[in-house]
């Protein structure tokens, strides 16, 4: 089972730091694995607008709010995201109001800014506005301010989210909207896994009271890499720690046990129910296997950069080497 851990966010709620995620779950498939996964036993479900599949997943939650017995609302921590096509002031509360409708509930226990990039808003539901000069690649909006976006954040209501963070943001951006607007985010979900450890964003986000929540946490990538759980560092881990604890210990338990290491949470994905089942099942990591998985992190790499995406999105989000030629920036302040 799980050890069934939370931290406290600074807005007063707590959040499990293990989690299930949705993001590249098809229609068709998200709605048996979110059901399955809070039969489990998950407590926190990661979603958002752009994965295009909130419906599914609100049929998944209120089956097993009928099915699983003594499961209510309260007991599970919700999150979404706000998609950058909706990052104007005076679109935030309807693109919160849009999801909450989609997935059928009252409200979320946690909405994040998905990136520090905003796109042209050409109605609620244009996610990918193409560049009207090239096809290729999204069209960029520099008319609002991550300040302007993270400020309307902090004015949601209550009543429709208990607490608010972003995603995907460096150092520097965070630095811009808690100088800006005195509103510290409850959490920054990112990119983390043995390879991209990010020693300088874990102090920062520690120092702040910030919750990191690592998203790729096996390395999931479009560039044909294998998995972390698949490398024969992991495997060897999983095996010696199998031999060691007197039970089946996976590739997978070490990387989520990993993650977790400093109170930040984790939300793998997968719509297999044995899958599921098997990543609840949280192994405790010894000191040599700590150690031989941040040597993994000497030569970092990152696997998630939008100007890969396609559409390609112009823009220079992490001052990565891949991002040197992007014909915008980040707009911190207008």
């Amino acid at each position: 089972m799980s050890f069934g851990r939370t931290v406290l966010l600074n807005s007063g709620n707590r959040i499990p730091l293990l989690g299930y995620g949705t993001w590249q779950s098809k229609p068709g498939e998200v709605g048996a694995g979110v059901f399955e996964a809070l039969k489990a036993g998950y407590r926190h479900l990661d979603l958002a607008k752009v994965y295009g599949n909130q419906r599914e997943v609100g049929q998944g939650i209120k089956k097993a709010l009928q099915e699983v017995p003594g499961l209510k609302r309260e007991d599970i921590f919700i999150t979404s995201k706000l998609w950058n096509n909706n990052h104007k002031p005076e679109h935030v509360e309807a693109a919160l109001d849009d999801t909450l409708e989609e997935l059928g509930l009252d409200y979320l226990d946690l909405y994040l800014i998905h990136w520090p990039v905003a796109f042209k808003h050409h109605g609620l539901n244009v996610l990918f506005p193409r560049d009207p000069q090239n096809e290729e690649e999204v069209e960029i909006s520099q008319e609002v301010s991550i300040v302007q976006t993270w400020k309307a954040m902090t004015e949601l209501p209550k009543t429709k989210t208990r607490s608010v963070g972003v995603s995907n943001y460096s150092v520097e951006h965070l630095e811009t909207i808690i100088n800006e607007t005195g509103v510290v985010p409850a959490v920054n979900q990112v990119e983390r896994h043995p390879r991209l450890p990010n020693p300088r964003l874990v102090d920062y986000l520690k120092k702040k009271g910030i919750v990191l929540t690592a998203y790729s946490a096996f390395g999931n990538n479009s560039q044909g890499l294998p998995l972390l759980v698949a490398i024969p560092e992991v495997k060897a881990i999983a095996e010696r720690l199998s031999a060691a604890q007197g039970k089946t210990v996976t590739p997978a338990q070490v990387i989520l046990a990993w993650s977790q290491i400093g109170g930040h949470s984790v939300i793998p994905k997968s719509v297999t129910a044995t899958r599921i089942r098997e990543n609840f099942q949280e192994v405790e990591l010894d000191e040599e296997a700590v150690k031989e998985l941040d040597k993994l992190g000497e030569t970092p790499a990152r696997f998630n950069v939008p100007v890969n995406y396609k559409p390609k999105w112009n823009i220079n989000v992490y001052d990565d080497k891949l991002e040197q030629n992007t014909k915008y920036q980040v707009v911190q302040k207008l």
